[in-house]
């Protein structure tokens, strides 16, 4: 179904402000922080559902900013700007392969060297905001492929939770 530019510009505005707000209370509960920075991720997939991978690459681009200068701790973005935000653009991509198993394989390669990436690169910018366990990197990296893959799996649920219940026109459309 085509929608409205009115209807595109809206949805990107509810979706956006409902990003930040998920952003910002990851700012400020503790505990969980990154649960609601990967919630703000459904967002952006919603976008790219109702307008296309530009909807939510720019949604994305648009939180990171504003994220920047509305959220009381500027460093707190990083998971969103990191990884969060764009996930739904990228599974989106990786979805169009036709073997299950191997969209599987190409999401944790990924996710292993961004996370790699992360302890070995970064190290010294993480080590003043997440406090990292004394594990070998391998097991960390293993238990973050391990936590991507139920991340992937739950934002996919919803995904679907939404096309279900909120977008009834189209019961069967799914990112890819």
């Amino acid at each position: 179904m085509k929608r409205s530019p009115t209807f595109r510009v809206a949805l990107g505005g509810i979706c956006l402000a409902l990003t930040l707000v998920f952003m910002f209370a990851g700012t400020v509960v503790p505990g969980i922080d990154l649960t609601l920075f990967a919630l703000s991720s459904l967002f952006t997939a919603v976008m790219i559902i109702e307008t296309r991978v530009g909807g939510g690459a720019l949604l994305f681009f648009a939180a990171c900013l504003l994220g920047f200068f509305l959220l009381p701790n500027k460093l707190a973005i990083l998971p969103y700007a990191a990884f969060f935000g764009y996930w739904p653009i990228l599974k989106f991509f990786l979805e169009k392969i036709k073997s299950g198993p191997l969209q599987i394989v190409c999401k944790c390669v990924f996710f292993a060297g961004l996370l790699c990436l992360g302890l070995f690169g970064f190290r010294e910018l993480l080590a003043q905001s997440v406090s990292l366990p004394g594990y070998p990197a391998a097991l960390l990296v293993l238990g973050g492929t391990a936590l991507l893959l139920l991340y992937d799996y739950v934002l996919t649920c919803l995904i679907n939770w939404y096309c279900r219940r909120i977008r009834r026109d189209s019961v069967d459309l799914k990112l890819s």
